[in-house]
């Protein structure tokens, strides 16, 4: 391999990266708060890159206005389905929040056949995002520059409100107990609204993102990103916001540089995901920056 490609399957692994550490970082908050794992993480990363695409080919749109609010639909879209499927169960067993948030997984990939259609989609690809920009002989699409740039955007605001903020405060209180919390004071049904609505703020940002560098939707897309994002949340420690950019970068760079300095396996490349949590599961359980995490009943 000479340097211009390993450069060029390194732009590509920065914003793969980037991008998983985006939609990895709502499953970690979700965890972080509630204990629950967020199937259809996935799905509204789907509704993020479908609502976009639409403000910006239906509604015609200028592409930074669709964007917010394709942003904005996915946030409230995600805190709908907290108060439909979730909240309800928020005194139940684990098991069944975790088969209500399966179920909301499939009912959004069969709503999204029947309402978007089967057929793939490309989405509109602006101008700016699109160019091709040429260093040192390497052709990299300008979205590969703007990807990382985004994603560090919204981790430091996330990082900032989390460790800043009133609400951040209460995030990282409900993070702890739920009931101390409560008798804090802290609006609790309303803290978690707001944890689902940020984390599909990223998700939205994420499938806006993914649909210009991979520019093919279709309903389903979102089910293999989503489960590769949440094994990045549990490689980097699920519950740890830093740890799942960690495991983002680490499922990304997998990925990409397995695949460049072994092209055989590219037809794999989809194993490698799961290869690498079992061998986390064996070997740290808790991930590279989590921490043994105590039962909420």
């Amino acid at each position: 391999m000479n340097i211009e490609s390993f450069f060029q399957h390194f732009s590509n692994a920065v914003s793969l990266g980037s991008l998983y550490a985006l939609i990895a970082i709502g499953y970690t908050m979700v965890y972080g708060i509630l204990r629950l794992i967020n199937f259809a993480h996935g799905d509204i990363f789907m509704l993020g890159a479908y609502f976009a695409f639409y403000c910006l080919t239906l509604f015609m749109m200028p592409w930074w206005v669709g964007f917010i609010v394709a942003i904005g639909l996915t946030a409230c879209f995600g805190i709908l389905i907290e108060r439909v499927a979730y909240k309800p169960l928020r005194n139940s067993p684990k098991v069944s929040v975790l088969i209500s948030a399966i179920g909301v997984s499939f009912l959004l990939e069969s709503l999204g056949v029947v309402i978007f259609g089967g057929i793939q989609k490309a989405f509109p690809i602006p101008d700016i995002f699109g160019k091709v920009v040429v260093i040192a002989g390497i052709s990299i699409v300008s979205v590969n520059f703007f990807i990382p740039i985004i994603a560090i955007i919204c981790l430091i605001a996330l990082m900032y409100l989390v460790n800043y903020t009133k609400t951040g405060m209460a995030m990282r209180a409900l993070s702890k107990d739920h009931e101390a919390a409560r008798l804090m004071g802290i609006d609790v049904d309303r803290v978690i609204s707001y944890t689902f609505g940020l984390g599909s703020i990223l998700a939205a940002v994420g499938g806006i993102m993914w649909g210009m560098k991979y520019p093919q939707l279709y309903p389903l897309m979102g089910l293999m990103p989503g489960l590769k994002c949440f094994i990045a949340a549990v490689v980097g420690g699920i519950g740890n916001i830093a740890g799942a950019v960690v495991g983002g970068f680490v499922i990304g760079f997998i990925e990409i540089m397995t695949v460049a300095f072994v092209p055989e396996l590219s037809g794999y490349r989809d194993a490698f995901a799961f290869i690498l949590l079992i061998i986390i599961l064996l070997v740290k359980p808790n991930g590279i920056m989590g921490e043994k995490l105590a039962e909420k009943v």
